[in-house]
């Protein structure tokens, strides 16, 4: 028995066939380049109708991971990121090409937890979040073995907490913690914090502000450029907040950092913890492990293919193994 597991971004599709014991039998990644609305939609049925050619009567079930909101009620995805996708009917159009085979869909958020759950550092938990810091900012939140949804499917949605006052505009499109601390937000922030410095000629003033990224920050970071540093301090202020905040929520076993962010910031992680210890409900801070992703840039598609093997099995459950 096989399982196709889909992981579409906002720039690419990942695609992989894992056996029943999670060993990656094949794997490729698509650029999307300039498709948008039904030619996504396109892509993915194309790769679904070429795996079950290939696999035949082998795949058992597809599970597939969207960037956004994926309504269970209705078998539409949100996807900001893709023009489009305000309403997009993936779960009729995928079924219209895989027959008989179940196809099963959910949030990136989601499906970050569950592939740490099935092969990376959630291994064991019952009750863990997993804290996605790229572009933006999500939470794949896990209790009691079971992937938190929400009444609209939009529960994790943490970029949106609110950790500064008084409340502002500019929050509107992101929220605010997303708006300081995700990759797009730390450089809006190093462009703010050059503007209140007139006097500024250190590394990040080379760099145009439309032009600015997180890499760049994490680069000028190393060669002790200020403004850099600054965004760092403020940085790990908000994650650590934003993971006291988690924690006395959800008291979870485990909180996990991943996407592009963590990576570079996750030499922070113990000033994230002295931060958040600050904020935290203090007996359960002192229970909850804090640590990097295990799976990196494979927990989405990982844990796409989880959802549909674990939906085989019982439905809407995850085993922990």
């Amino acid at each position: 028995m096989s399982i196709l597991g889909i992981d579409l971004g906002g720039t690419k599709l990942a695609v992989a066939v894992f056996g029943e014991n999670g060993a990656v039998m094949y794997r490729e990644v698509i650029a999307l380049g300039n498709r948008e609305g039904e030619t996504v939609g396109e892509l993915i049925k194309e790769q679904v109708k070429r795996y079950l050619t290939s696999e035949g009567r082998a795949l058992a079930a597809i599970g597939i991971c969207v960037p956004g909101i994926y309504r269970s009620k209705t078998g539409t995805v949100w996807a900001p990121n893709i023009p489009g996708w305000d309403d997009y009917p993936l779960l009729e159009e995928i079924q219209k090409v895989a027959g008989d085979v179940p196809v099963w869909i959910d949030s990136d958020r989601a499906c970050y937890i569950l592939g740490e759950l099935w092969k990376g550092n959630a291994r064991g938990c019952r009750d863990a979040v997993y804290m996605a810091v790229g572009t933006g900012i999500g939470a794949g939140i896990l209790i009691n073995g079971t992937v938190l949804r929400g009444a609209d499917d939009i529960a994790g949605a943490i970029g949106w907490m609110a950790l500064n006052k008084p409340f502002k505009t500019k929050y509107i499109p992101c929220g605010c913690f997303e708006y300081y601390a995700s990759g797009k937000g730390m450089a809006r922030l190093a462009g703010e914090i050059m503007e209140a410095l007139p006097g500024y000629n250190g590394t990040l003033s080379q760099i145009g502000a439309k032009e600015l990224t997180a890499h760049h920050i994490f680069s000028a970071y190393e060669q002790h450029d200020e403004v850099a540093i600054m965004v760092i301090k403020e940085s790990i202020v908000f994650w650590g907040m934003a993971i006291a905040n988690l924690i006395s929520i959800f008291n979870p076993e485990k909180i996990i950092l991943g996407g592009g962010i963590f990576g570079p910031a996750a030499r922070f992680i113990p000033e994230i913890r002295e931060e958040a210890k600050k904020w935290a409900q203090p007996v359960s801070v002192t229970k909850v492990i804090l640590e990097q992703s295990e799976m990196g840039g494979d927990a989405a598609v990982f844990g796409a293919a989880y959802l549909a093997l674990s939906n085989i099995k019982t439905p809407r459950s995850y085993e922990i193994q």
